[in-house]
């Protein structure tokens, strides 16, 4: 992750100079910008005893959206996720895992969403936009 990326995520204290994110100073509003932002890692952060449904309906359900399930069944379809849905994360391939944690930091609506490097760990065809739906 970036040192820019960690600084607007209220991860690292910036050195000098103010930055702001969402309407709220970083330094000091961290809990505000904390709410306003997802941020998916560089490396997929998916539970991996999980299938890639449960994943999905475990972060609707920690964002206490109503109907998770129906949340879960709208994200696989975007992201092409319906091999993972039923079998466990572990046993998925490194693409699919990366999908899965993308398609997680979308759950909730937050108004930011910091992606730092997130083709890393897609196919080709993922980084591409071409791959099959």
């Amino acid at each position: 992750m970036t040192t820019t990326v960690r600084i607007l995520a209220t991860l690292l204290n910036a050195d000098a100079g103010t930055a702001g994110v969402n309407g709220f100073e970083v330094a000091t509003q961290p809990a505000k910008v904390r709410e306003s932002i997802s941020l998916p890692g560089q490396f997929a952060a998916v539970d991996e005893i999980l299938s890639g449904r449960e994943n999905l309906v475990l972060v609707a359900r920690l964002r206490c959206l109503g109907n998770p399930g129906a949340v879960a069944d709208t994200l696989r379809q975007r992201f092409s996720l319906a091999d993972a849905s039923g079998r466990r994360v572990a046993t998925c391939s490194g693409g699919m895992r990366r999908r899965l944690d993308i398609a997680m930091s979308l759950i909730g609506g937050s108004p930011v969403i910091f992606l730092d490097e997130p083709t890393t760990g897609l196919d080709p065809a993922a980084r591409t936009g071409c791959g099959t739906s």
